[in-house]
């Protein structure tokens, strides 16, 4: 009876340290070494995208623009599977806050802890600036949107970087078009930081090669509420035109008015803005500009689409990043249509130079030499439209991209 007792104890323990082991049969499953999951595999895993924007703060409505566009331009793309060539797409967004030193830690968890395959952003061009050697660093896409300050696909270029957004060039040559001409004066005013100063200096050489004169250069403090000073020396300088740069809420087109700028024989000039600062500048009706975007301007599928979409979703038109943000989402689809869903940076590089792909803005087309996307602008005046509490851009005439392509200055 013991030796029947010590052999079955002898089996139960044989069983326990097998279980134990972790041990399968060999012929049930790969070597260890090949079981590594699916996410480089050219089918299954997922392709992860981290958005960086400015959802907080003073530029928050451009931010949630850009992210409500980027989600339906993923749906767009994907034909509203959320995948591509197998691979489920996930989208993680982050605020930078407006903050360069927040948007370079929130850029390094996403590729760090979250290990994604591309960046996208950012709302600031000074947030966006701070993040461009991360793509370098970590060797990953980074799709630039809506950040416009020309050094990002100039001197601070790198291989990884795309642009969807246009530059400051971009926009200053349609405002050129729009205004300059042999002889005539124009003072500038813009917040004094990157995007001013790019701004202006693109505008300024847009202008001087059409023979206008810049006869002052003004800068405020970007989150300033009181421009009287500013505007006052633009009045000393007696310019033809007042051209103007601004992002953000605290426009100065209230103290314009209160000055009565136009009144003394300036003529103001300005890209059409968003749609909330649109509604501060019924002073302007009648002025002659440029827009980048107007969901009424652009006329294509793609764009009817994001209209009645947005519509549909968020019971309101698309507004002035709205499309950017979608823009860059269809690139990043595109290029991995081609790449057969493989994220690798150094493949995708090859198949995004050149690259065209149909946006609400048109054909966009990345430039080879700085990865700018070259796009559509528009020539408007501003008018009053019955039913809406802010002048509508009606077009003048579109500028193709051909007529806006910036310099190349990397």
């Amino acid at each position: 009876m013991k030796k029947y007792w010590l052999a079955l104890l002898l089996l139960v323990l044989t069983l326990v340290v097998a279980a134990c082991s972790g041990d399968k049969p060999a012929d049930n499953t790969k070597p260890a070494d090949d079981d590594k999951g699916t996410e480089s595999t050219d089918e299954g895993g997922t392709i992860k995208i981290g958005v960086l924007a400015s959802l907080t703060g003073a530029l928050e409505s451009y931010g949630k623009q850009t992210q409500r566009g980027f989600d339906l331009g993923i749906e767009y793309a994907t034909d509203g599977s959320m995948e591509v060539n197998g691979k489920k797409i996930e989208i993680i967004y982050e605020d930078t806050e407006t903050k360069p030193e927040v948007a370079v830690q929130k850029a390094t968890k996403l590729l760090e802890d979250d290990k994604v395959d591309f960046l996208v952003g950012s709302s600031s061009s000074g947030d966006t600036l701070a993040v461009l050697p991360l793509a370098e660093e970590y060797e990953k896409i980074m799709v630039v949107e809506p950040a416009v300050a020309d050094s990002i696909t100039g001197s601070e270029f790198n291989e990884y970087i795309f642009r969807t957004g246009r530059n400051s060039s971009q926009d200053a040559y349609a405002a050129a078009a729009a205004i300059a001409g042999k002889g005539v004066k124009i003072a500038t005013f813009a917040p004094d930081y990157s995007f001013g100063w790019d701004g202006v200096e693109a505008f300024k050489t847009a202008a001087e090669k059409l023979g206008a004169e810049i006869v002052l250069e003004e800068f405020a403090d970007p989150a300033a509420t009181d421009f009287t000073s500013n505007l006052q020396k633009v009045i000393d300088a007696k310019p033809d035109y007042l051209f103007v740069v601004w992002a953000g809420a605290n426009s100065p087109w209230n103290q314009i008015a209160d000055l009565k700028i136009q009144e003394k024989g300036i003529k103001i000039s300005t890209g059409a803005p968003d749609i909330i600062a649109l509604k501060f500048m019924n002073p302007l009706v009648g002025m002659e500009g440029f827009s980048v975007y107007y969901h009424t301007l652009p006329q294509n599928d793609v764009n009817k689409w994001l209209v009645d979409e947005h519509q549909k979703r968020f019971n309101e038109v698309p507004d002035l990043f709205t499309p950017g943000g979608m823009s860059s989402a269809i690139s990043i689809v595109e290029a991995l249509k081609q790449s057969e869903g493989v994220a690798d940076a150094k493949k995708l590089i090859d198949i995004m130079e050149g690259m065209s792909f149909e946006t609400p803005k048109g054909t966009m087309t990345f430039r080879e030499e700085d990865h700018q996307a070259l796009q559509s602008m528009y020539s408007i005046r501003l008018e009053k439209q019955e039913g809406l509490d802010y002048p509508v851009p009606v077009l003048i005439r579109e500028l193709s991209p051909e007529e806006t392509a910036p310099p190349v200055m990397n």
